[in-house]
């Protein structure tokens, strides 16, 4: 519902079916990321804490996923993704771009969880 009030033009053009949001493209991930990212960033030299700041950020990007490509991520194929998918997603996102952009902000038990997890899809591939 929240997406409607963000971008009321896609109230009209979908749910009928007819002009159906396109997924979001991996060069509009790598935006929603930079910005999700450079939020934490500058919230955390604000003094906003961590954690509450990531949440802020992928709470947006989960609802801008949703608003402007119908849940849908091109890298994912057709399949709609779930508000918890795009915010685990949006959540990692945004924790590697943070590491990437202010190292230094990021706390020590988040970037072993992360650094974890993708040397974990590394081994998997």
């Amino acid at each position: 519902m929240h997406s409607l009030l963000l971008f009321p033009s896609t109230a009209l053009a979908w749910p009928g079916g007819k002009n159906k949001p396109k997924p979001a493209s991996d060069q509009q991930i790598f935006l929603y990321r930079g910005i999700g990212a450079s939020y934490v960033c500058n919230a955390s030299a604000a003094g906003i804490e961590f954690p509450k700041a990531v949440g802020v950020a992928a709470a947006t990007y989960a609802q801008l996923l949703n608003g402007r490509h119908g849940g849908r991520v091109a890298a994912a194929g057709k399949k709609q993704l779930t508000n918890k998918q795009l915010f685990a997603g949006a959540e990692f996102q945004i924790i590697t771009g943070a590491l990437q952009y202010c190292p230094k902000d990021v706390p020590t038990d988040i970037k072993e969880k992360v650094e974890k997890a993708i040397e974990t899809q590394k081994n998997n591939k």
